[in-house]
């Protein structure tokens, strides 16, 4: 039976692999069933959030724009995992963006992990709703500050548990850890070519240059290039 992982959560700026970024990290690591040492950093995305983040995870831009170098906080938190087998609710979708982050820094990160979402469609009733704040009621788990990342990775550890103590024995298999698997691409910097004709185009057509512009993408650059010349057509030739 799995005694030692990490747990992890992610909050993240959107749901958009490729077009968003990591917003919080929280990690809780376990060692024979218990907590051991936890892992959180808010970080400096970037980019602006929606309200409809701010709602949903209680992060305002100011905290955002206050938050960690991203640079320096994943780094500490790939150390802090270590070669542990994860734990995580819909764990996929976290470890997407962890992925991502790998590809982008050319380091591999492959993982086993078991994943609180599959093991409770697997044993608990259809009828009970198997989101992270249903489950937390299901097994009386305190819920705090929901949909941030170091709280959100607790309860799920507590939950892990949880179905470790009642389902384990007469299911030991579903908790084998199983190895994750995402295919991203590796997205490279804009090149100064690009960044070139950005700022040109938006000094003629009065447009805001992107706050991170030096952090974007090429292809982030040539969607919001095309989205541009879709509103206010080309720029005229000198």
């Amino acid at each position: 039976m799995l005694e030692d992982y990490v747990v992890i959560d992610l909050e993240m700026t959107g749901l958009n692999i490729k077009q968003d970024k990591i917003l919080e990290t929280g990690a809780v690591r376990v060692r024979g069933g218990r907590a051991e040492d936890v892992c959180t950093a808010l970080l400096r995305p970037g980019i602006r959030l929606t309200e409809e983040i701010e709602k949903l995870t209680g992060i305002t831009n100011e905290m955002a724009e206050a938050g960690r170098d991203p640079e320096e906080a994943m780094a500490e938190f790939f150390a802090f995992l270590g070669d542990d087998v994860l734990v995580g609710q819909n764990i996929i979708f976290d470890y997407g963006f962890l992925k991502q982050w790998a590809v982008n820094h050319r380091f591999p990160f492959e993982r086993t992990a078991a994943d609180t979402l599959k093991l409770a469609r697997k044993f608990l009733p259809k009828e009970e709703k198997k989101d992270l704040a249903s489950l937390c009621v299901f097994f009386a788990v305190e819920r705090r500050n929901a949909h941030r990342a170091l709280d959100d990775a607790w309860e799920t550890w507590q939950i892990f548990e949880k179905l470790k103590e009642r389902f384990g024995r007469e299911a030991e298999e579903a908790f084998i850890p199983k190895p994750l698997s995402c295919q991203v691409k590796r997205q490279t910097p804009a090149t100064e070519r690009q960044k070139t004709y950005l700022r040109r185009y938006a000094a003629h057509f009065k447009l805001a240059v992107p706050e991170r512009l030096d952090e974007m993408t090429r292809s982030e650059v040539s969607r919001l290039v095309d989205q541009w010349i879709f509103i206010y057509g080309k720029l005229p030739q000198t």
